[in-house]
C-alpha cells in the first residue's frame, strides 16, 4: 500500500509498504478520509512527538473508513461498517484509569498512520474507541472525531460557568474548534493572525473577532471589553509559550487559564507569583481526550448542529501531502482532508 512516513524535521515521504493485516482483537480498515491536524504540523516541524511517535514512522492520526478485515475475537463489527477510531485508548487497569482519569494513563496505546491506503487497529482502541459513523455522515466530517473530542475534554476541564466570557489565543482548527463548541453557551472572544479564519469564527458563533496583527495588545483589549479586569476563561491554543504567558495577562482574578496548545519539549515560561497568588489564578494544562469525549464529539458532529465543514479548506490526494504541509506551513489551509481510497 501506499503510505507516509515521518524520517524526521520536514521529511514526510510516500512509499510502499506491507499491507497490515490484523492479530487477536484488531481490525484493519480501507481509510476514506485522512484529516490534517495542527498536531501532525508541529510534529512535522519539530521532527518527533514526545508521547505519540517517534520517527521513523507511519503518520497521522484522524481518520475515518471501512473495515475490510478482522482480527480473531473480534465481535460486534464486520467488514463493511464505516468506522471512525480514535489514536488512542486507555488500558483501563492502571491507577489513573481506577480513577477515571484516562488521558492521564501511562500505557496509553498510540496509534499512527493514517496517511495511507489501509490501517490496522490496535485492540484496545477496537474495544474502548472504534465507533460506527452514521450513514449519512461524510467521512471527512467523522474523521474529526478526535481533535474534537480532545476539545471538549478541555471545555470540561475548564470550568465554564453561563455569563462568562472566554478568550480564546488561536485561530487554528483547535481554537475554531473551541469557539464552536462554546458559542451556543458563552461569549467567546477569538484572537488570531489571519483574517480569514477570524471570519470562520465568527461564522462558528465569536461575539468578536480581533487579528493580532492590528491589535497586537491583547491583554489591554481584553481588559478594555471586560471592565478593566479580564476574561472568565482563557483558552491557549497555539502551542506558543509566549502566548502561555500573553494567556496568563488575559486573565482576571478567580480566572481559570487553559493552557491547551502543546509547546515544544523542555520549554519553559515565566510567571508571575504575585499575580498568581494574590489573584488565584487556576492555570490548567489539559491533555487528549477519553472515551466518553470521544463519543460525544462523533455526537456532536453527527448531530449536524455545527458547520464543521467549514474547517476543511479543500480536499486532495495522498499524493500532495507532502505539499499539503508546506501549505499549511504557510497558513494557506487550516485542514485537508486527503483522499486515500
Amino acid at each position: 500500500m501506499l503510505a507516509a512516513l515521518l524520517y524526521g524535521q520536514e521529511d514526510l515521504r510516500l512509499e510502499q509498504v506491507a499491507d497490515p493485516s490484523p492479530d487477536v482483537g484488531e481490525v484493519v480498515i480501507k481509510v476514506g478520509v485522512a484529516t490534517t491536524c495542527g498536531t501532525d504540523l508541529k510534529v512535522w516541524r519539530r521532527g518527533g512527538h514526545a508521547k505519540m511517535l517517534k520517527p521513523p514512522t507511519l503518520f497521522g492520526h484522524e481518520a475515518a473508513g471501512e473495515i475490510v478485515a478482522l482480527g480473531a475475537g473480534v465481535t460486534g463489527w464486520q467488514v463493511g461498517d464505516r468506522i471512525v477510531a480514535n489514536n488512542s485508548a486507555p488500558c483501563m487497569e492502571c491507577f489513573f484509569c481506577q480513577q477515571q482519569e484516562y488521558s492521564l494513563c501511562p500505557n496509553l496505546t498510540w496509534n499512527n498512520g493514517t496517511f495511507a491506503q489501509y490501517l490496522k487497529i490496535p485492540a484496545p482502541i477496537v474495544q474502548h474507541n472504534l465507533l460506527q459513523v452514521p450513514d449519512e455522515l461524510p467521512l471527512e466530517l467523522a474523521a474529526m472525531t478526535e481533535p474534537l473530542a480532545c476539545v471538549l475534554h478541555g471545555i470540561a476541564r475548564s470550568g465554564i460557568k453561563p455569563r462568562d466570557r472566554v478568550v480564546v489565543l488561536g485561530d487554528g482548527a483547535i481554537g475554531l474548534m473551541f469557539v464552536a463548541a462554546l458559542a451556543d453557551a458563552v461569549e467567546v472572544l477569538l484572537w488570531g493572525g489571519n483574517d480569514q479564519r477570524l471570519e470562520i469564527g465568527k461564522k462558528l458563533g465569536a461575539a468578536k473577532t480581533f487579528n493580532y496583527h492590528q491589535n497586537p495588545d491583547i491583554s489591554g483589549m481584553v481588559k478594555e471589553l471586560t471592565q478593566g479586569w479580564g476574561g472568565d476563561v482563557v483558552i491557549e491554543a497555539t502551542g506558543v509559550p509566549s502566548v502561555w504567558e500573553t494567556a496568563l495577562a488575559c486573565a482576571r482574578p478567580g480566572a481559570t487559564v487553559n493552557l491547551f496548545g502543546g509547546c515544544p519539549r523542555d520549554t519553559t515560561i515565566t510567571v508571575n507569583t504575585e499575580q498568581l497568588h494574590y489573584s488565584e489564578l487556576t492555570l490548567k494544562g489539559v491533555f487528549h481526550n477519553t472515551p466518553e469525549y470521544v463519543r460525544s464529539a462523533l455526537a456532536l458532529i453527527a448531530s449536524r448542529k455545527i458547520p464543521f465543514e467549514l474547517l476543511i479548506s479543500e480536499q486532495r490526494p495522498l499524493q500532495d501531502l507532502e505539499q499539503v504541509f508546506y501549505d499549511m506551513k504557510a497558513r494557506k489551509v487550516i485542514k485537508v482532508a486527503m483522499m486515500c481510497s
